[in-house]
């Protein structure tokens, strides 16, 4: 009985990433009970990134499953009540659904580069950085591009808030998540300024709804986002155990979950999450005023500015080389798992040149919109008297992974914003030690990596929904004081010569970026 008891008080945070599917059963104290995932990707159909319902649902129950599996190995039970869920996805995007509940065009993803002149046109408008993958950038861009479902709009939302939706029959997002959805006021609602001037602008007129009225209602952290309905867990649980009324916190998107999952929701601390995307998050200790196009400005899960970095590309072409030499090992009758090639691959990084002599990558899977670059072309490139090895190749591929993050990160300094600890987390960083470094170096910063880095966003969920539990505490304290005050965590500090290396490697890179500019106009 006691071991029913135990999942009975569970709560379950789910992700949905852009290759995982993940959902993770934790204890009031943050502690994991259990573990399930399923793998998925997007597909690029008519000129967008995009991800159909039916592999939404698909995955959803196959990660779910696996979770259930995982309780009935360990525990001996299943999974029927659970004290709270939250729902959690890749921030932000554009799903759009008619008075019926109709989708009335395929999801279309933060990766998507299509939304240039909306986005720097509502800049200029709020005044404000609006990048192109925020909500309401693809939903000028769908109005300017004259798209003839903009019309039937009754509803605009995350694919973090449609899931919610779906579950529970409730339209709304968290604080963190509504803030890339439209821009957040002081009161921590939207910004009616801004609305009233998005409403005047002569193509909205044109449009039968008010924009007030298709955005999802906000949320704080802790506040009850509604229940399970039946409805709900049926979509959700296929076996037909999971019983209705369960309680769900706020729909949160991957920037705010990887930020609780690291405790950087205070004044001074920042995260960089590391996997398709790569992104970092601070929390300044003053608000950041000034508008620029390469900062996004959004909130944590209880309305807190914090400043990001955000990149469209990260890991995405070190796991097509991994795939690559996973192949040849296979041809030469060698069957490594996935970590035990990872980690030879990995870890050779660490024995490169500092600067990689001479070899530069270029790991822009799609378009990077730092740099201005709508499309991304993949390229590697060395001198003739550069020595291709395995360590500099691997070292290089792995840097070219923070460039872009970098030149984010020097403009937030140069602006005083100060942290004192960067905390890191995702699928780049399950090698212990490797990438950790280079980041250290790439950065010249002391990064630290907890033993909870694996579990990432769909834990930071598990704890939002534990969270709600708890009226006691704010946030902070809670995570703390309760979730944080055992974890172990190590800390690296830059190499000198390491960063020394990643500079000149740097340097490299900025100067030939023409040759990516040239590959996007003839490859």
């Amino acid at each position: 009985m006691a071991q029913t008891n135990i999942i009975d008080d569970a709560f379950l945070g789910i992700e949905l990433g852009s290759t995982r599917i993940k959902s993770v059963l934790v204890d009031e104290n943050g502690k994991v009970l259990a573990v399930g995932t399923h793998t998925w990707e997007n597909k690029f159909q008519d000129g967008y990134w995009t991800y159909s319902l039916d592999d939404v649902w698909t995955g959803l129950r196959r990660s779910y499953s696996a979770m259930c599996a995982d309780v009935a190995a360990r525990f001996g039970v299943r999974v029927s009540r659970l004290r709270g869920i939250g729902i959690s996805a890749m921030m932000h995007g554009y799903m759009v659904f008619d008075k019926t509940g109709k989708q009335l065009v395929p999801f279309r993803t933060w990766r998507n580069s299509t939304a240039a002149e909306a986005a720097n046109r509502l800049s200029e408008l709020f005044d404000f950085n609006i990048p192109q993958r925020w909500s309401i950038a693809h939903l000028y861009q769908a109005i300017l591009n004259g798209e003839q479902h903009v019309k039937d709009i009754d509803f605009v939302t995350t694919l973090a808030g449609y899931v919610h939706w779906q579950l529970t029959g409730m339209r709304v997002v968290g604080l963190g998540e509504g803030s890339g959805i439209l821009p957040l006021a002081a009161d921590k609602g939207y910004d009616g300024e801004m609305i009233s001037r998005f409403q005047s602008l002569a193509e909205v007129r044109q449009m039968p709804w008010q924009l007030a009225d298709i955005l999802p209602s906000l949320l704080s952290a802790g506040e009850c986002a509604g229940f399970l309905t039946e409805r709900g867990a049926k979509l959700l649980d296929e076996s037909g155990l999971l019983r209705a009324g369960i309680p769900f916190c706020p729909p949160e998107g991957d920037v705010q979950t990887g930020m609780v999952a690291t405790n950087s929701i205070t004044e001074r601390r920042g995260n960089v999450s590391a996997g398709t995307s790569v992104f970092a998050v601070f929390v300044p200790s003053e608000p950041v005023t000034e508008f620029q196009r390469e900062i996004d400005v959004t909130v944590t899960p209880v309305g807190k500015q914090a400043v990001m970095v955000h990149c469209n590309n990260c890991s995405g072409d070190i796991d097509s080389w991994a795939n690559m030499f996973d192949e040849f090992a296979k041809s030469a009758g060698v069957d490594l798992s996935k970590d035990e090639l990872y980690r030879l691959l990995f870890r050779a990084a660490l024995n490169g040149q500092p600067d990689c002599a001479g070899l530069v990558a270029y790991n822009f899977l799609s378009g990077e919109h730092i740099l201005g670059y709508p499309e991304g072309r993949l390229l590697f490139a060395r001198r003739p008297d550069s020595k291709l090895t395995l360590s500099d190749f691997m070292r290089a591929n792995i840097y070219s992974a923070f460039c872009v993050l970098k030149k984010g990160v020097d403009m937030l300094k140069k602006d005083n914003v100060r942290m004192d600890k960067i905390v890191a987390h995702g699928g780049l960083f399950k090698v212990d030690g490797v990438a950790q470094q280079l980041l250290a170096d790439a950065l010249d910063t002391c990064v630290a990596v907890s033993n909870t880095a694996g579990e990432g966003g769909a834990w930071g969920m598990a704890l939002l929904a534990a969270y709600m539990s708890r009226k006691d505490v704010d946030l902070e304290s809670y995570l703390d004081k309760t979730v944080f005050c055992s974890r172990c965590e190590t800390v690296v500090s830059p190499d000198p010569e390491g960063a020394i290396g990643f500079e000149k490697y740097y340097e490299r890179y900025i100067r030939c970026l023409s040759v990516e500019e040239e590959a996007v106009r003839r490859l």
